[in-house]
């Protein structure tokens, strides 16, 4: 069996290129940066090229430029939304018994602090927001016309692999150079936010088990359990044996575009996932990687 992984070079890339190679599936990787295959999502002609040629039995969507920024909105638009359409035009007209996992964002949803369901609406809230919601729908018209497609919503999900753009990797790696000796400080906004924590090892496994079933098409592959960054800022702490206090800057100027997001992962649970890695156990991995 034979699968495309689009933005390989990712967190979520990596970890679900393990567990495929594991379950004895080639990996075909496509991304923009690192050793992979550079078609572009964008182009028509090279997706329906890719896929007329491999004829994979799996396509999983995870290309895109994590940010809501606005300054990212046609990069947005053509890597998530337009390159959608690509993929699911092209597996449609050439290769119609492909799988095709789509990933979705819980930050797409209706944002009223209460956890989010997988029917609950959408809301074009920032420019991230706009292109996932075009790819859902285009992923549900595709449905319709018999592709199997999924869609996975995404929560608040890290590992050891992330940058520090993400600030799940930015308290933890500010927290190990001040272990290490540095005199630097940990500059922070908004700490009551909160967020679900969860381990993209994990993640992945989900994203398996939905698109190895045939009834759902669009489940939140999350945890369902949330904590505020200030929990995350003193566990960390707390491994290194020093009080954040000592070490925190407030910075008021950074405001959170939300106040709480979390989800309800009955759906996903019901097909049998189980994560194995706690808002603890992945502590412990972002301060010891």
């Amino acid at each position: 069996m034979k699968a495309i992984i689009l933005g390989a070079n990712g967190q979520d890339g990596y970890y679900l290129s393990l567990l495929l190679l594991k379950e004895n599936i080639q990996v075909i990787g496509v991304s923009r940066s690192g050793k992979f295959l550079k078609t572009d999502i964008t182009n028509f002609e090279q997706v329906a090229a890719l896929i007329k040629t491999e004829q994979p039995d799996y396509i999983f969507h995870l290309a895109a430029n994590s940010t809501t920024h606005h300054d990212a909105l046609f990069e947005n638009h053509q890597t998530i939304a337009t390159g959608t359409l690509n993929l699911l035009e092209a597996v449609y007209k050439f290769s119609p018994n492909t799988k095709v996992f789509i990933s979705g964002s819980g930050l797409q949803f209706v944002n009223n602090g209460d956890p989010i369901k997988e029917s609950d609406a959408f809301a074009a809230n920032d420019a991230y927001s706009i292109a996932r919601i075009q790819s859902v729908y285009a992923a549900r018209y595709y449905r319709t016309l018999g592709v199997n497609v999924y869609v996975g919503y995404f929560f608040n999900h890290d590992s050891p692999l992330r940058n520090e753009r993400h600030i799940t990797k930015m308290i933890s790696e500010t927290a190990k150079r001040i272990a290490a000796g540095s005199n630097e400080k940990l500059e922070i906004g908004d700490m009551s936010v909160i967020k679900e924590w969860s381990y993209a090892g994990d993640i992945v496994e989900g994203i398996w088990l939905l698109v190895n079933q045939n009834s759902i098409f669009e489940a939140n592959i999350s945890s369902g359990i949330g904590y505020s960054i200030k929990e995350w800022i003193a566990l960390c702490f707390k491994l290194i044996e020093k009080n954040y206090k000592d070490y925190l800057i407030e910075n008021h100027n950074f405001i959170s575009s939300y106040k709480k997001l979390i989800s309800v992962n009955s759906l996903i649970v019901s097909i049998g996932y189980d994560p194995k890695i706690d808002f603890k156990k992945l502590a412990g991995l972002m301060m010891t990687n």
